[in-house]
């Protein structure tokens, strides 16, 4: 057996989750990848949202999906998805820090975070689940980091089931992942 890297796991959670015609959120767009994925996961009967608030990103993100007619990349903060998205999602994708290869002194913050992440979870249909993967190695990196950790450990765990998947042995702040699953109603 072979340890999943923080990423692949990602996509393999993701892949568990949505269906084909599930209405999505990539709330962290950046150069598209998950965005794309989250395309081809819906096989272009869903939607997906994605959201940047550079437009460098927006730009690269539209040119990565420029196939797929079910995709809306929108230059907004992921802070206003609840703007956007008025359906029930299947699915979230965040992906905490700056844009690689972009402006590092432009870095998703705390507050507008949390908000979106309580917008995707007042949407997340049963089963669904919201992956975030968090980068912390930078300026400001932490103080999301702890905040996005105290957030999701009140979660309550009769609604939802959160996990924390994570290399304990690496330097240099390595990413680790925090899924949300949204628990089925027992009747």
């Amino acid at each position: 057996m072979t340890l999943m890297r923080v990423l692949p796991f990602t996509k393999f959670l993701l892949e568990q989750a949505v269906s084909e015609g599930d209405c999505v959120i990539d709330a962290t767009a950046g150069n598209g990848h998950d965005t794309l994925f989250l395309a081809q996961l819906t096989a272009g009967s869903g939607k997906v949202y994605a959201f940047d608030i550079q437009e460098d990103a927006v730009l690269a993100t539209r040119e990565r999906v420029k196939d797929f007619g079910n995709v809306e990349v929108i230059l907004d903060s992921h802070a206003k998805i609840e703007h956007f998205v008025k359906d029930e999602i299947g699915a979230a994708v965040f992906n905490l820090g700056y844009l690689p290869k972009g402006d590092h002194s432009i870095i998703t913050k705390a507050e507008t975070t949390l908000s979106a992440i309580g917008q995707c979870i007042h949407l997340l249909k049963e089963n669904g689940i919201i992956v975030i993967v968090i980068y912390s190695g930078h300026e400001g990196g932490s103080e999301e980091r702890d905040a996005v950790m105290d957030y999701v450990q009140q979660l309550p765990q009769t609604k939802f089931n959160v996990l924390k998947y994570q290399f304990i042995n690496q330097q240099h702040s390595p990413p680790f992942l925090v899924a949300i699953e949204k628990k089925a109603v027992r009747k």
